[in-house]
């Protein structure tokens, strides 16, 4: 094991799993109800990352949680149908545990809908902390989510890095004193991410075992 890291933490949505196209599906669902006709495919990927409370506040801050429970719906009821999770990610999550380091999840997402997720791709029982949005008072960017995971793993700042393919996840990884890994595949594309630095860019999961010193 890398002497430096010994805790890799990850974003789910777009990192370890596919939900693009159902958050993408989600958002214009909720969008042609509120607003007809106004929204395209392109319209909505700005949305992908902050939370819902903070995309839909700004448009109706008198229907937000009508928005909120109109897209949750919508979301879990054709959740199985749309995710699948990414080349390489179950084998490189089982190498990391049967390699002795800590992973855990950092999400904008709900404790529930996160399991749905991990439960539909394998992915349930390999991780030691999740930190979901129902369990923290800010999200990321903010470091307060990243700071309870490290915390529940007994891990520093300086020995763990953040995994994810928004900006919201960089950042959130710089604010807490950790390295950063930006995911290439991500919807908004290596150039959006690189703006932001991330001290490793990654084309694949299984890049990650390199950078932490595990043996592939």
């Amino acid at each position: 094991m890398n002497n430096k890291i010994t805790t890799i933490l990850f974003d789910l949505d777009g990192t370890l799993i596919d939900t693009n196209e159902l958050i993408i599906a989600s958002f214009l669902h909720t969008l042609e109800k509120y607003y007809p006709s106004q929204y395209k495919r392109e319209d909505v990927l700005p949305f992908l990352g902050p939370t819902l409370r903070e995309t839909f506040e700004p448009m109706d801050k008198d229907r937000v949680d009508e928005m909120i429970a109109t897209y949750r719906d919508f979301n879990i009821s054709n959740h199985d149908a749309f995710v699948t999770i990414f080349p390489t990610v179950l084998e490189t999550v089982k190498t990391l545990k049967n390699q002795g380091f800590k992973v855990g999840i950092v999400t904008t997402k709900l404790s529930d809908v996160v399991m749905m997720g991990l439960r539909l791709t394998k992915l349930d029982s390999l991780f030691d902390v999740i930190v979901a949005l129902d369990h923290v008072e800010k999200a990321k960017p903010d470091p307060e989510p990243i700071f309870k995971a490290l915390e529940q793993l007994g891990s520093k700042p300086e020995e763990a890095i953040m995994v994810g393919d928004n900006h919201h996840d960089i950042l959130a990884g710089k604010n807490a004193g950790t390295k950063t890994a930006a995911c290439s595949w991500s919807i908004k594309g290596r150039e959006h991410l690189a703006q932001y630095n991330p001290d490793y860019m990654l084309e694949e999961m299984a890049d990650i075992l390199n950078i932490v010193g595990a043996k592939r």
